[in-house]
């Protein structure tokens, strides 16, 4: 199929050292050569993949620029692409972008160059959610699982389990044909030993999507506690920064303060609350409604106490809230004489620090601890993770579906009824890939994407 030669600019809009503009199609080629000029060679013999040195004439200026030319087959879309490269500026890649678009180049929709990539072969469409994926990282994790998606390692494995059930549904096929042969008692042994294979591996990696939620997501400490018992010391200390203002007075921080940091790679997301306990205050007590609410969205929850201090009925309180939640409870103010009951506290909670917010001891504790409880060990660096919710759900209704399979030979349906169920496994795991022609899925994924990527 030939479409329309589109054009858009592909860096951030801004000031800065260079502008590309991109332009996809058959025309891209004729169109440049109306506007840039080389003195060592016609735009028309450009050799591919060789940046030429020119100049780049619109109605209202002239730029000095660069120019290189991606020959079909061999591009990011699989189409004829140029890139022009000027100094950057707004004004100046917009100058330009008009005058392709005044010479036969059309605007280019929200991901229409890697939505071209796709329907043309060069990718797949997990591969695509992995370049928006990488665009929009903001952790080392994130970079990681983005890569995987882009070189295929989701693909890979769910070319694999397809090709898995496409042998299955041979077997069954052949024993179809040949009923005098009474291969269906065999086949339905083999069948569901077989299944029984691919079920396990979509667990396996269906297992893996909490930590990549994480990856994907960043993990939301919450800090909680009474008033001055150094939640926003413990915060500034985790940060490695002063973000938080810290006094001795109680009722300081009376908002949620929201700040990240990294660790090991994942990105963990701090929340400072007020801290809880009974005022008369209409302010302070919107910080400490707000404090609650933040407990029921946290990933964990960090329960700080002073331990210069014995418990009182606001920690126990508190506590009490915290049942059943993922909790780490620190016992701050370690430098000082400590008053508190760490051997109580203990039976209280199943992950106890001590720490010192003040002088910055045990802060690589809590992050080291953290990072244990939402990030699974098993899952190895270089492994596939599910980190996209498509996936996730995909994977899960895959694994319905089989269920459905699995009761259909507990109720001893024929073989070729189980066929039509094992069939609809195949194709929901080809909408990961977008093998499966699903017109709404393809367009939901590219409309994520940005202009001019």
């Amino acid at each position: 199929m030939e479409y329309k030669t589109i054009t858009a600019i592909s860096t951030p809009i801004g000031t800065g050292g260079i502008s590309i503009i991109r332009m996809c199609g058959k025309q891209s080629l004729d169109i440049l050569s109306k506007i840039f000029s080389c003195k060592t060679c016609e735009v028309k013999n450009f050799e591919p993949r060789k940046m030429y040195l020119g100049e780049v004439t619109t109605e209202h200026f002239k730029d000095k620029g660069m120019a290189v030319y991606f020959m079909a087959p061999f591009s990011y879309t699989g189409e004829d692409i140029v890139e022009i490269h000027t100094h950057g500026g707004a004004k100046l890649a917009e100058g330009v972008l008009k005058e392709l678009l005044k010479n036969g180049a059309y605007m280019a929709e929200a991901g229409e160059f890697t939505k071209r990539a796709f329907l043309n072969g060069k990718i797949s469409l997990d591969e695509a959610e992995g370049v928006i994926d990488l665009i929009t990282s903001e952790s080392d994790s994130q970079i990681r699982a983005g890569y995987n998606l882009v070189a295929g390692k989701l693909k890979n494995k769910i070319i694999n389990l397809q090709e898995k059930i496409t042998e299955i549904l041979a077997k069954i096929e052949v024993s179809l044909d040949y009923p005098d042969e009474d291969l269906e008692e065999e086949t339905t042994l083999d069948v569901k030993k077989e299944l029984g294979q691919v079920e396990e591996k979509l667990i396996t990696l269906h297992n893996t999507s909490s930590t990549g939620q994480v990856i994907k997501n960043g993990c939301r400490l919450v800090i909680v506690g009474k008033t001055n018992v150094g939640k926003s010391s413990l915060m500034n200390a985790l940060l490695n920064y002063n973000r938080a203002i810290v006094t001795n007075i109680q009722g300081t921080t009376r908002d949620i303060l929201e700040e990240s940091f990294e660790y090991k790679g994942v990105k963990f997301i701090l929340i400072d609350t007020a801290g809880i306990r009974e005022s008369k205050n209409k302010i302070e007590q919107i910080g400490i409604e707000r404090a609650k609410n933040a407990i029921s969205y946290a990933d964990i929850i960090i329960y700080v106490i002073d331990g210069t201090k014995p418990l009182d009925n606001n920690d126990y309180n508190l506590i009490e809230v915290l049942k059943g939640k993922k909790a780490i409870c620190i016992i701050n103010k370690i430098d000082l004489a400590q008053k508190i009951e760490i051997p109580k506290i203990k039976k209280l909670f199943n992950h106890v620090l001590e720490v010192s917010a003040l002088e910055e001891k045990g802060i690589e504790n809590i992050k080291k601890l953290a990072y244990d409880m939402v990030i699974d060990g098993e899952v190895k660096e270089n492994s596939v993770i599910l980190t996209n919710i498509r996936h996730i759900n995909i994977i899960a209704e895959s694994l319905k579906l089989l269920d459905n399979v699995k009761q259909s030979m507990k109720n001893n349906v024929s073989l070729d009824l189980l066929a039509l169920d094992i069939k609809a496994v195949w194709l929901k795991l080809g909408e990961i890939t977008g093998t499966t022609d699903v017109e709404a899925i393809v367009d939901m994924v590219f409309s994520k994407f940005c202009v001019g990527k």
